[in-house]
């Protein structure tokens, strides 16, 4: 049974995407989903589904950070037998190529999470996107003319890192760093399900700079186009 999410059984649909911010949730489902309908506002954690070109969707805010997404993640995977789920946020870049407003498709997503090492101990296990998800993704921000790349992604605990350990994953590649893929896509390979992570990028945390208001809802709105495309098709 369910705790931290309030809805009866058929009440979510099998593909779900997966904003940390519940408003971003109550956004989505207001300016992208048709007929919706609330099921969830336990905790003000929003959760809405709604048509998109005809097909059920639903949108259920997760919170911030790998633990809070880990609930929400895992409820909907055992108890509402939900078969896809696409995380859409925001993330910090750090590769000089990786530009502000861009959107990240991230293949997969390392941690500094003890999450990982609780499941596996001194096993390293790598969390990745499902290649389905992924690659229709690219073909429709390649369709929509987005700017975007594909690469890892890094989930860490700490929002402020005193430590800088983000310049390690930048010598190894890894195009930005947010908080919660590599809980998602671990759940995904537990449950087996499909998930990918979609991010778009709203600062620069090796260069500096960062989104207006404005841009942050321009760039969402791409973002979440790839998101409910790929996650319908």
């Amino acid at each position: 049974m369910s705790t931290h999410i309030n809805a009866k059984e058929g009440d979510i649909a099998p593909a779900v995407l997966l904003p940390g911010d519940p408003l971003r949730a109550k956004f989505i489902a207001e300016n992208f989903l048709e007929n919706v309908v609330c099921y969830n506002e336990v905790r003000g954690m929003y959760g809405f589904t709604g048509t998109f070109k005809g097909k059920r969707v639903s949108v259920q805010g997760t919170g911030m950070g790998q633990p809070s997404l880990s609930i929400y993640a895992t409820e909907l995977f055992k108890f509402y037998d939900v078969q896809k789920a696409i995380r859409v946020g925001t993330a910090g870049a750090i590769q000089e190529d990786t530009q502000i407003r861009d959107t990240v498709l991230a293949s997969a997503a390392c941690s500094d999470s003890s999450l990982i090492t609780q499941r596996f101990g001194n096993l390293h296990f790598a969390p990745s996107a499902d290649f389905d998800l992924l690659s229709k993704a690219a073909a429709f921000a390649k369709e929509m003319n987005i700017r975007y790349q594909v690469g890892a992604c890094a989930s860490s605990d700490l929002f402020y890192d005193d430590n800088d350990n983000w310049k390690i994953w930048a010598k190894y590649g890894v195009l930005a760093v947010e908080m919660e893929a590599a809980e998602l896509y671990t759940l995904a390979a537990k449950f087996g399900r499909k998930a990918l992570a979609i991010l778009t990028i709203s600062d620069h945390i090796l260069k500096g700079g960062e989104t207006s208001a404005k841009e942050r809802e321009t760039t969402f709105s791409n973002m979440i186009n790839i998101a409910l495309n790929a996650i319908t098709a």
